[in-house]
């Protein structure tokens, strides 16, 4: 099975969607393209440029990739002079506040390491031994650069917060990360989405993200008390970094949430799940919007934080400033919000083509 893949072909791991995926690339050709479309699940992405699959043991073989285990199975196999440097590890992050799913994946980056160790102590390996095994990382595993930064930040929190050894990492350099601009929807686009969605509940809560830039988790998490007609704002509780923000009421919006609540008639969460007491499930309504994208023929590699992407991007477009923007998204550093000026058309409007300078023929 591996014969079959040609030497030119480039692999790269990495999360694609919230899923570890391997990436394929290679130049174009006509075998090449007949040779990737046999390949059971092989999908397109067209923010990344390329073909991919999930990450599985078969495929990492079929491809010739180191394996790893994954993280349930890598926590079971690891020697127990390494036990306690988890727990400490876990207890540390949990004493912290961190989220169970920042929890969750420094975990299981940290065991990864913990497992290659076998009985070699953790608390015991130098910078240099350290740097080693990040090279090996890379040139091994080949995992991407979001995953790597993941791993570095887990073993940096061990050294330096569990340990106590302060800047200890100063010598280990971090990969440059790739910028990967947003994928942004026309407005068109959204038009044409919304002219999918006939169910008053799942128009509403999909209306409300894109009118607000609201991450599928805060939607799912508003309960009726944040929402304040009177002021027109809507307050977003612990959202991503355990932050507050308030945002901007659309009074479009208030009209489809009063239609939604004379007829849905909510007790708590505004948008009650299938069971009475729990809210709407993020998975439900990814799907939902992955159903009206589909329906609405929308080719492009779009998600659900797209509709946040668009509305920032709509914003700037419409000559809202950028600090008041990344206060609505609720962004830490302005650079992560700069990024929605490369794809605006306020900025790509100014710029014309040489090209339209040329005296060329007609025809």
């Amino acid at each position: 099975m591996q014969s079959e893949i040609p030497d030119d072909w480039q692999f790269e791991l990495t999360e694609h969607h919230h899923k570890p995926v391997i990436l394929i690339r290679f130049p174009y050709d006509k075998e090449g393209l007949t040779l990737v479309r046999r390949l059971t699940g092989v999908r397109w992405s067209q923010s990344r440029r390329a073909w991919y699959v999930l990450d599985t043991p078969m495929y990492r073989q079929r491809f010739g990739l180191q394996t790893e285990l994954a993280g349930k199975e890598v926590l079971s196999q690891i020697h127990p002079v390494n036990q306690p440097a988890l727990e400490r590890f876990i207890q540390t992050l949990q004493l912290k506040a961190y989220s169970p799913s920042t929890i969750r994946t420094y975990r299981n980056e940290f065991a990864q390491l913990l497992y290659l160790l076998k009985d070699k102590l953790v608390d015991d390996l130098t910078v240099d031994r350290l740097r080693d095994y990040f090279a090996y990382c890379i040139n091994k595993l080949d995992l991407s650069e979001n995953t790597l930064h993941s791993r570095i930040n887990a073993v940096k929190f061990y050294f330096e917060k569990v340990l106590q050894r302060e800047r200890f990492f100063m010598e280990i350099p971090r990969p440059k990360k790739r910028i990967i601009l947003p994928n942004v929807l026309a407005i068109n686009q959204i038009e044409k989405l919304f002219a999918q969605l006939e169910n008053l509940k799942h128009k509403t809560m999909i209306y409300l993200a894109y009118s607000a830039g609201l991450r599928v988790s805060e939607v799912v998490n508003l309960k009726i008390k944040d929402i304040h007609s009177e002021r027109m704002v809507i307050n977003i509780r612990g959202a991503k970094g355990k932050k507050d923000r308030i945002v901007a009421l659309s009074e479009g919006i208030l009209e489809l949430l009063r239609s939604y609540y004379t007829t849905y008639k909510p007790t708590d969460w505004l948008f009650e799940g299938q069971y009475a007491g729990e809210p709407y499930s993020a998975r439900s309504l990814q799907s939902l919007f992955h159903r009206a994208k589909e329906a609405a023929r929308i080719r492009q590699d779009v998600t659900f934080h797209s509709l946040r992407h668009s509305y920032a991007t709509h914003l700037h477009e419409a000559g809202a400033d950028i600090k008041l923007i990344q206060e609505l998204l609720g962004h830490n550093d302005l650079k992560t919000t700069l990024r929605y000026t490369h794809v605006s058309q306020r900025t790509l409007e100014r710029i014309k083509s040489p090209f339209d300078a040329l005296n060329l023929k007609k025809g």
